[in-house]
């Protein structure tokens, strides 16, 4: 589990296919790599990943063809930096918001407003993403968690300040550019409970007319 609160932005240094699979060897900034373990999960760009290996300077995570489908990492190239968040630990302070790194789907910038020192940006959804985005809610974008600012039909607007765009790959993120979304799971649990307790109802309703 992570909070969406970013640590670091990291590099790719290297990308090797295997079968289906793709392997990024990562270096930091932030993050000692001697501390992190072989088999711990890692957010990268808002998707758990799990460190494979480890070096000097940089690790190694494998994304599966299912990841690579589903999220932006099938766009990553060498050089590219990527957003990284450690799994919480027991005990932490939750910063942000319950974030799974189980994305969703990917949305797409669609306008970038400088508004003084922070930006306004604009995403644009899939309808089955949208319906679980409120105002003032919570959302998760290539790992960062945000609070959704506006609602316009299938598109919302989220406010970066000057300290996310130092901290994370906000800074050079650009029109057009695609970003992993993770909605806030309280809403795909509301929408569960509301959905069966609406069957059951129904077949009760059935019964009673049979």
């Amino acid at each position: 589990m992570f909070t969406g609160i970013v640590e670091d932005s990291g590099k790719v240094e290297a990308i090797r296919k295997k079968g289906k699979d793709v392997i990024f060897v990562i270096s930091t900034g932030k993050i000692n790599v001697d501390e992190l373990e072989h088999g711990e999960s890692i957010s990268v760009n808002g998707t758990c990943l799990t460190v494979i290996s480890l070096g000097k300077k940089a690790f190694e995570v494998k994304a599966s063809h299912e990841t690579l489908d589903r999220t932006n990492l099938a766009k990553v190239r060498v050089g590219s930096r990527v957003n990284l968040e450690r799994a919480v630990k027991v005990g932490d302070r939750l910063g942000g918001h319950i974030v799974n790194g189980h994305v969703d789907g990917i949305g797409k910038i669609t306008s970038i407003e400088q508004k003084g020192e922070s930006k306004e940006v604009w995403v644009t959804l899939i309808p089955e993403l949208s319906r679980y985005v409120v105002e003032k809610g919570s959302i998760a974008v290539d790992g960062v968690s945000l609070t959704v600012n506006r609602v316009d039909g299938d598109k919302f607007s989220v406010n970066i300040i000057l300290y996310t765009q130092d901290v994370t790959i906000f800074g050079d993120m650009k029109t057009g550019d695609s970003v992993n979304i993770e909605c806030d799971i309280i809403g795909k649990y509301v929408e569960k409970f509301v959905v069966q307790k609406k069957e059951k109802k129904d077949l009760r309703e059935l019964v009673r007319k049979l």
